[in-house]
């Protein structure tokens, strides 16, 4: 039916609502049309927008241009006010196709916002809209809309049975019986089957289990609307095992809506201490083995995987983090500060362990209320901040475990956030585990105070700043440190010599992250044994001003934990840069290795990088090798799962075999010019998913044109191939457009 609205004959631009109750699937339904391959090939624009009940006009703005063209970035639209991107908006849709999916609208004053910017200029333009309040589709268009009715018992059962059991099994025939029962019980709602059915895939399959859960749904599923849903979402929180319910009810930390990064997710369960031990694993992979369990019980969505294929970013639907915040707030485990809060009694928030406060922009009176209520609170051992704002004094916080007051991430409004503070203030809570913080501009500082070490339980320190900060030497000192981010660079000092043996040794690190001109001498390497990630660059006239040997980055070879590589070189001082990576050398323990500006030759890489065991993503920026032809050897890349090549502008063939890269998956080519084809035989990797060009040369996307089509011939259809042109070669190229070959 969506199909129908979506490309029907009218080419007046057509409003098509969704409309049901929360949990029902109006966004799958709408996520579903979106990315059909009948509809996709229809329009010459699309974009997605998350509105939810506070809206930003804003950031909705910045979306839809983010989406219209892949030449905008949020930095390049960060200067632009709202009346500007709306006519940015505007020019970029007219006189083309166009659909714009507006996701779970709230009030009708958004649409009356933006309408204005969608231009109707008969070419048959679609904005689909979900929500859950029938009277906003009145208003819009007159009408009902696609209303979504509950499944039927029929449908039900089935979307359990998928839930549980997968496309491949059936269920038992012994529990057919109370597994139609309990699937009929969940009334129709999906989200409630999906979740239910999620919980019943992790328990064992007897007839003794289920009927517990039959029995219990029975109690609570006579309610209506979404209390009815939020007593049957109750019953999977009830049921978790209990090292998973603390971090479950964290997730109510994220703004509605949010896409939460895992990385960080997982430093802050492991620094609140919701981790338990596990001989042999280290936190951070407990932590991810916690994550992946409650996304198999559909209480956390995944949203998008990394090249490694583990979670990069996960989801919570609104439904899940109302429970969240629900539960959280009855059992005094976390607050978070609501704009519909302002009343709430000073002696509530007294007594709060965990407080969250995210930035408003429709309640005016909000922000100032929620800081005054933040002068006392003698019990927080976390504060979690997403506003621009002057911070109430920390000195009675002395029990404070979690600081979130700044963030390298952009928060749910589009922007870094920050709030201003004390220097004092900060490195008076010894108690620390996880400080993010803003790099103190307000008191022009760029070298950390001596007293930092005195933070001796700090395990995470996240450092946003201007220029790069130089670290004192006491930071040695600091055994607990994990993960140390300084995404504008940290120049290290170097160890203090002497001292007892493991002293100075920081065997808990795992992340250094951006280390400017990094020295990898003995004495540095024993001291950072169980680093995993690590990212550092030769930039500056004293990286200039030192011999290569300086550096030492033979010693890289030493770091055996080390899976993560990231380095890049400052333009200039190529002699420097040329010895130093004469000597260089990868650990064999290394899964991901980005390099840039390396100029290194092609020859190389059959000695410094093919034959690294364990490699799964490799990504070459940035004149990383130079050289016009690139042959590889059998024997390499056994385990590459990734491979990204940018801007190279040298390279002009490459010649391989399909079993020089036997597990390959995606292929991204970025910025190659001069390169002639993409060998045809790279088709003919079994593994192989999708092939990204762009702005490549006409010939290279033509040759990923025969590959997909050769593949097609051979009955592989699963190969995807998107090619993004230069504007001038798009006419021409338009039509090798197919469902499986995307030019954008």
């Amino acid at each position: 039916m969506q199909l129908y609205f979506l490309s029907s004959i009218p080419s007046y631009l057509r409003i098509i609502p969704i409309v049901g109750m929360g949990g029902i699937g109006k966004t799958t339904l709408a996520i579903n049309a979106y990315t059909n391959p009948l509809i996709t090939e229809q329009f010459d624009i699309r974009a997605w927008v998350t509105i939810s009940q506070t809206y930003n006009v804003r950031e909705i703005l910045v979306e839809i241009l983010l989406c219209a063209s892949k030449d905008e970035t949020r930095k390049s639209l960060s200067g632009k006010s709202e009346g500007q991107l709306g006519e940015r908006v505007h020019k970029s849709l007219y006189g083309r196709r166009y659909l714009i999916v507006l996701d779970d609208i709230w009030s009708v004053e958004v649409w009356d916002k933006v309408k204005r910017f969608f231009p109707d200029n008969g070419q048959g333009s679609r904005v689909m809209i979900t929500t859950r309040l029938s009277n906003i589709v009145l208003q819009l268009i007159g009408s009902h809309g696609l209303v979504m009715d509950l499944l039927d018992d029929d449908r039900s059962w089935d979307l359990m049975c998928a839930t549980i059991f997968g496309k491949e099994e059936d269920c038992p025939v012994e529990l057919e019986e109370i597994g139609k029962k309990i699937a009929k019980n969940c009334k129709g709602l999906p989200l409630s089957i999906v979740v239910i059915g999620g919980l019943l895939a992790k328990l064992n399959p007897t007839r003794e289990n289920w009927e517990y859960i039959s029995e219990n749904l029975n109690s609570i599923v006579n309610v209506e609307d979404n209390e009815r849903c939020l007593k049957v979402l109750l019953l999977s929180y009830y049921y978790l095992p209990v090292h998973l319910k603390p971090c479950f009810l964290y997730m109510g930390v994220f703004p509605e809506d949010s896409n939460i990064r895992v990385p960080r997710l997982v430093k802050l369960w492991v620094s609140e201490g919701f981790l338990k031990p596990i001989r042999g694993k280290s936190l951070e992979v407990v932590s991810r083995e916690y994550l992946e369990d409650l996304c198999d019980r559909n209480l956390i969505r995944v949203h998008q995987r990394g090249t490694n294929g583990r979670i990069k970013f996960c989801k919570i639907h609104d439904l899940m983090r109302e429970l969240c915040l629900r539960e959280a707030e009855k059992e005094k485990f976390l607050y978070v500060r609501r704009p519909h809060d302002l009343n709430t009694p000073q002696g509530i928030i007294n007594t709060q362990r965990r407080i969250c406060i995210h930035q408003s922009t429709t309640h005016k009176v909000y922000l100032p209320n929620a800081l005054r209520a933040l002068q006392s609170v003698p019990l927080a051992r976390s504060l979690c901040f997403e506003f621009e704002g002057v911070l109430p004094s920390l000195d009675h916080c002395r029990l404070l475990r979690v600081l979130r007051a700044a963030d390298t991430d952009f928060n749910s409004y589009g922007k870094n956030t920050h709030c201003t503070y004390t220097l004092e203030d900060v490195f008076q809570l010894v108690n620390s585990r996880y400080l993010a913080v803003d790099d103190f501009r307000y008191e022009n500082l760029f070298r950390f105070p001596s007293s930092v070490y005195l933070l001796w339980n700090l395990q995470t320190l996240t450092v946003t700043s201007i220029d790069p900060v130089v670290a004192p030497s006491e930071i040695w000192k600091m055994t607990q440190l994990r993960h140390v981010l300084f995404p504008s660079g940290l120049e290290m000092p170097d160890p203090p010599l002497g001292g007892q043996d493991g002293e100075f040794v920081l065997g808990n690190l795992q992340t250094l992250s951006l280390i400017r001109n990094f020295k990898c001498g003995e004495e540095v390497v024993k001291r950072i044994p169980n680093i995993t990630k690590l990212k550092i660059c030769y930039e500056g006239e004293k990286f200039g001003g030192y011999l290569s040997s300086y550096y030492c980055l033979k010693n890289l070879g030493r770091l055996g934990k080390l899976e993560s590589f990231d380095c890049y070189f400052d333009n200039g001082y190529e002699l420097n840069r040329n010895d130093m990576l004469q000597n260089f050398i990868i650990p064999n323990s290394i899964k991901k290795l980005t390099l840039s500006w390396t100029y290194l030759k092609w020859e190389d890489m059959k000695t410094k990088i093919g034959w690294l065991p364990n490699l799964e993503v490799l990504k070459l920026k940035y004149k990383s090798f130079l050289g016009g032809e690139w042959e590889t050897v059998e024997g390499q890349f056994c385990n590459l799962r990734f491979l990204q090549i940018c801007e190279d502008s040298d390279l002009e063939w490459w010649t391989t075999d399909s079993s020089h890269f036997p597990r390959l998956q995606q292929l991204k080519l970025w910025d190659l010019y001069k390169l002639k084809e993409i060998p045809s035989c790279i088709g003919e990797i079994p593994t192989l998913g999708s092939i990204e060009l762009i702005y490549c040369s006409k010939s290279a996307v033509i040759s990923a044109k025969e590959i997909l089509d050769e593949q097609e011939d051979l009955g592989n259809v699963g190969l995807r191939v998107r090619v993004q042109v230069l504007r001038e070669d798009k006419q021409h190229l338009e039509s090798l457009a197919s469902p499986n070959f995307q030019v954008d």
